[in-house]
């Protein structure tokens, strides 16, 4: 019997609303696959493409970023900045012979613990079709 292969998901997630939506799947007893860790910071903005490197490099199979929708940044276009800079980064992502699917933005408020758990669902989903990250790191 062949076993299931289980993800590890890393999620950078911002404090004021996603982190807020995954506390909020969690206080509603929403169910979604054990395979996210999850860490808070306080704005999606100030995610620097190295800690998704490095994510990747110590292990993750995927790297879910998640923040504020458009208009409702607690630090007016922190949001703004983290979609252009997941944007460029997951162009680069190639090059490093790491797919693409493996790096994930979202949207999620803090009244949307549902959609917090059908993120983590997808991309759980996704990353066991792609099977476990090969990186060669020297």
């Amino acid at each position: 019997m062949e076993a299931t292969f289980e993800p590890k998901i890393l999620g950078m997630l911002c404090s004021w609303c996603a982190y807020a939506g995954a506390d909020t799947a969690g206080v509603s007893r929403t169910q979604y696959p054990p395979n996210i860790r999850i860490v808070r910071v306080m704005c999606s903005g100030r995610i620097d493409p190295l800690f998704i490197a490095r994510a990747f490099e110590s292990g993750a199979d995927g790297v879910l970023v998640a923040g504020c929708h458009s208009g409702d940044c607690h630090y007016i276009s922190g949001n703004e900045y983290a979609k252009d800079r997941i944007t460029s980064f997951g162009g680069m992502l190639d090059f490093f012979g790491i797919d693409q699917r493996r790096l994930k933005l979202a949207w999620v408020s803090a009244s949307e613990g549902t959609r917090f758990a059908a993120v983590v669902a997808e991309m759980t989903e996704e990353l066991r079709a792609l099977g476990p990250l090969k990186l060669k790191v020297q």
